[in-house]
Formats: C-alpha cells, sequence, structure tokens
C-alpha cells in the first residue's frame, strides 16, 4: 500500500486538498486500493479553512515520516513562510526517499525547503513571478501544468492539482487503472495544454468554433493515416486556422495532440493486450514497431516492451518504470505526451 499524506496548514484550501483526496483517498468499485490516505498538520487540532469552516486533523508532523508520497496542497499567504519544523520535516521525507509534490502555491513550500533548488518548478501563472523573484535559484516556468522530476513535482492552479495527481496515478498504476479513476470523476485522464490558454480572457473563437467534435472524429481513427490537414479538412478550415485554434483552446499543435492520443492508446493496448508491439504500433497509426519504440522513448523514457512487462507485472514493477522518466506537462517539439494544465 503506497501511503500519500497531505500536509495542511491553517487557512487550508479545501480544494487543493481535495484533489490529492479525491485521487488518492477513495476506494472505488472494481479496482484494487492501491493508496492509503492522511492528512497531517504541524499543531493537530482544528485546522480553519478558507471555505469558513474548521476541520480536525489529529496528526502531526510525524506522519511525513512514514509517507510515500507527501502533498503539501497549496500555501497560503505565500508571504508566510514555514516554521523551521515544517521545513525539517519536509527534507527528511525528501531525503529518505518519499516523492514530495506541490499544488499550487505549495510551491513555495517547496521552495523555502530548498527543494526547489536548480530544479525547474511551476505554480499558478499570476503567482510565478512572484516565486521566481523570492528563490532566484529555482527555475519557474509559468506555461506547464505540472513538472514532475520523479522525486519532486509541482502542479499550476488549483485545477493542475487533479492533473498532476492524475499523472502520477498513471505512472504508478498505469494507463488503464487512471483512465478507470477519470470515468468515476467523470473527467479527462489528462488534459493538453499549458497555463496559457488560461491566464488570458477567451477569444470569441474559442466559443464558436470548440475543437470538441473534431477531436472526438480523431480519436475514433487513431489507426487511419489522419493528418492535420485532414483534421483541417474536417472542421472546414485551413491548416493556418486550425492551428490558431488548438493553440487557443489546447495550448498545443494538432500533431502534437494527435501524438499524444496515439501514445495513450498504444499505453492502453499494451497493458490489456498480448498484440505484438507492431500490431499494436499500427492500431494507434504510429505504421510501425520502430517508430513505436522512437515515440514511445521520447515521450515516456522507457520501451513499449519494458512499459508492457512492468505493468502487467504490477504496480511495484512500474515504480521503476515510471521514474526512469522525468516529465513536465508542457508543449515539446519532440515529445507530445508531455502536455496537461490549470488555475486556482
Amino acid at each position: 500500500m503506497h501511503r500519500v499524506v497531505a500536509l495542511v496548514r491553517p487557512p487550508q484550501s479545501t480544494f487543493e486538498l481535495a484533489c490529492a483526496a479525491q485521487v488518492f483517498g477513495v476506494e472505488r468499485r472494481g479496482l484494487p486500493t492501491r493508496y492509503s490516505f492522511g492528512v497531517c498538520t504541524e499543531r493537530p487540532g482544528p485546522v480553519a479553512t478558507y471555505a469558513g469552516y474548521d476541520m480536525v486533523v489529529t496528526r502531526g508532523l510525524d506522519a511525513l515520516d512514514r509517507a510515500d508520497t507527501v502533498v503539501v496542497p497549496g500555501w497560503l499567504p505565500v508571504t508566510e513562510p514555514p516554521s523551521p519544523a515544517v521545513v525539517g520535516a519536509l527534507r527528511r521525507a525528501h531525503s529518505r526517499g518519499a516523492r514530495v509534490v506541490s499544488i499550487c502555491s505549495g510551491a513555495f513550500a517547496l521552495a523555502h525547503a530548498g527543494l526547489l533548488n536548480g530544479r525547474r518548478a511551476t505554480t499558478h501563472w499570476a503567482l510565478a513571478d512572484e516565486l521566481a523573484a523570492r528563490f532566484p535559484r529555482v527555475q519557474v516556468d509559468p506555461n506547464p501544468l505540472y513538472v514532475d522530476h520523479g522525486d519532486i513535482a509541482t502542479s499550476a492552479g488549483a485545477g493542475a492539482g487533479f492533473d498532476l495527481c492524475m499523472h502520477l496515478l498513471r505512472g504508478d498504476q498505469g494507463a488503464r487503472y487512471a483512465a478507470h479513476v477519470a470515468r468515476t470523476m467523470v473527467m479527462p485522464p489528462h488534459r493538453e495544454g499549458g497555463q496559457a490558454q488560461y491566464s488570458a480572457p477567451p477569444h470569441p473563437a474559442q466559443v464558436d468554433g470548440t475543437l470538441a467534435p473534431l477531436l472526438e472524429w480523431v480519436t475514433e481513427r487513431l489507426g487511419e493515416p489522419v493528418t492535420v490537414e485532414a483534421m483541417a479538412a474536417r472542421a472546414g478550415v485551413s491548416a493556418r486556422t486550425l492551428t490558431r485554434r488548438f493553440a487557443d483552446q489546447l495550448g498545443t499543435s494538432p500533431g502534437q495532440w494527435l501524438l499524444a492520443q496515439r501514445i495513450a492508446a498504444a499505453r492502453d493496448l499494451l497493458e490489456s493486450s498480448d498484440l505484438p508491439v507492431d500490431a499494436v504500433a499500427r492500431r494507434v497509426g504510429l505504421s510501425s514497431a520502430t517508430n513505436l519504440r522512437r515515440r514511445f522513448l521520447n515521450a515516456l523514457g522507457t520501451t513499449p516492451g519494458a512499459y508492457r512487462q512492468a505493468f502487467q507485472a504490477g504496480p511495484r514493477a512500474a515504480q521503476g518504470t515510471r521514474r526512469m522518466r522525468h516529465t513536465s506537462a508542457a508543449p515539446s517539439s519532440t515529445s507530445a505526451a508531455e502536455v496537461r494544465n490549470s488555475a486556482g
């Protein structure tokens, strides 16, 4: 059982905490339970929240000494640094091998603990400049939905906490397990793009020219040689207009989005079937085992064969596979599986 512990502080933002609790703390019918979830605070007892009610937290900082994953679900106000006791607890957890994760403003707590020094990290787009100014040794990137280094992970604003938690779940347990969890929450397994699509007011074209029908049409034809030109023709626009709409609505390009869908479909087939790798490649539109291996290595840092062996062997073997790749949910010219988002 993988132990996840969230570190809260008064006043606590409830949505960020709920992101982690909903992904890691809920038992779901038809799925084996692979996580235990708990909450701790520096001074156990009533903890005020920004939602106008108090919650009672009975566990202290010693709970972090037994956690496999530590989540800091926001740290507000960001002008108040964590106490030496909290800093010490975070450092001890990380040094003994626990995965340390922040959601939204929680990156400030990790930065105070020195865990982000020399690393790329993200936070809510409205807080990115302040994080960069206060912690010049942190490589703050305001665009991605999350950045995952394997041992340390940070997310953008509140909603991106779901994106990061689902990404970690998918890395721990596989794409099929994560897809089942996403369906129970009535949300996509992952979102495309970066924070830019949320940090500016929507363009009229985003409302009038929604991509939803086109995306559904494409996902039903992943095994076919669908091109960007074919997608543009289906949408009744030029390739340039389609590219602009993808950037506005999804924060990525049509080609990157399409490749991400094909890799996701390949992951599912590798987990759930015994199809040869070449057959998997053809079924998801990647033409050959060689092409699938290259795309898989770029996106996930492992091969289709190693991925299949890890996730068909079970979650413990998969833990080693997910650590092979340090991912970031930001658009990239070589990897389309590294794309997601939010705010709050």
